[in-house]
């Protein structure tokens, strides 16, 4: 098969549809629904979920949390400074960061909270444009209960906010509700979880739909997009993922449903552990995720897929189309066409935006 052009997975967004705000209910957001085997699209809500899972089905789900990640500071000559904490890089006091302004920044530069909750220095700097940066603060404080008092909500790009008059609503809304506190890991949201209450997982629960947990990472290479010419040739962003015992288990015979993934993030973790184990392990199993996924890739591990509807020109959008028809390269015109309909039915896009349920 001749590469994949990356023109291919390009397609006109029309910004008034980019979600800026969560839809009043979680589960209020729209659902459209593909159905593979027969080739055909529905539209619903997703509060409707429940008609199309069935018991013994099971959902694989994303359980990390969002780290309110975006610290603001200011330099000893009174600038702005932003501190964006992607992860630890030597315990609790040297953390990798995107600084900004990066270049008024040098290895040395140093800058501190006006309360003095926090204090940084500049240690060294990466060709990626990140930098490592060592934080002290009062009583040496973990940093992550500073940035959970302090920080802002680490939205997207393509979110725009003007002051803090958001601040509360996105620390609660852009964070699913089934997150765990104790896994502050990711930086962006699982976002195909944002839809689901704790009533419509008791509804599942009730009709014997499981729920098993993953752990990935998420770091800011999903919002990424592909600049090289053809598919094949981007580097694909590595993320830390954790799958537990059970979690494992599930993904074996026997069982009598269908593997849901909630999210591009559970399925990069579950394709990836798979292409390495053909059995359950007695322990968690912790590795990075290096798995691109596009067609005319199959899957080992997912028979369902509910996601969002993602960026132009985005490894995301290659892992939906090739989740459309397996083994083939016929799902990336059908992506189009399911686009089409969604942009001409004014859904909403991206991380706020509305859900897709592919079956």
């Amino acid at each position: 098969m001749p590469p994949l052009a990356t023109d291919l997975f390009d397609y006109p967004l029309p910004s008034h549809l980019i979600a800026q705000t969560p839809a009043a209910r979680r589960d209020a957001s729209r659902l459209l629904v593909v159905d593979r085997a027969a080739h055909t699209v529905a539209h619903h809500t997703f509060a409707d979920l429940p008609r199309f899972l069935r018991a013994g089905d099971t959902l694989f789900r994303n359980n990390a949390a969002v780290l309110p990640a975006r610290l603001h500071a200011q330099r000893p000559t009174g600038g702005h400074v932003e501190c964006f904490l992607l992860r630890p890089a030597d315990g609790e006091r040297v953390w990798r960061c995107l600084v900004k302004p990066g270049k008024k920044l040098p290895v040395g530069a140093t800058f501190a909270h006006p309360t003095g909750a926090f204090a940084g220095k500049i240690v060294a700097k990466d060709d990626d444009g990140s930098a490592l940066v060592e934080l002290a603060t009062p009583g040496n404080e973990a940093i992550t209960v500073v940035a959970n008092r302090l920080g802002d909500v680490p939205l997207p790009p393509y979110i725009t906010r003007d002051g803090d008059s958001l601040r509360a609503r996105d620390l609660e809304r852009y964070q699913t509700v089934y997150a765990d506190p104790a896994r502050q890991v990711a930086v962006a949201a699982p976002t195909a979880g944002l839809h689901f209450t704790p009533a419509l997982l008791a509804t599942l629960a009730a009709q014997g739909v499981q729920a098993v947990d993953v752990t990935l990472h998420v770091g800011l290479g999903t919002f990424k997009p592909i600049t090289t010419d053809t598919i094949e040739a981007h580097a694909i962003h590595r993320e830390l993922y954790e799958l537990p015992p059970a979690t494992q288990k599930a993904l074996f015979p026997p069982h009598s449903g269908r593997r849901v993934a909630v999210g591009t993030t559970t399925v990069r973790s579950v394709e990836h552990f798979l292409g390495i184990h053909q059995a359950a392990l007695p322990h968690p199993h912790v590795a990075e995720a290096d798995t691109f996924i596009y067609p005319p890739r199959t899957f080992a591990g997912v028979d369902a897929l509910i996601t969002n509807f993602h960026q132009p020109r985005s490894t995301l959008l290659c892992l939906v189309a090739a989740f459309l028809s397996p083994g083939s390269s016929d799902g990336i015109a059908w992506l189009h066409e399911i686009y089409a309909d969604a942009i001409a039915r004014s859904y909403r896009f991206l991380s706020y935006g509305d859900a897709m349920l592919i079956l």
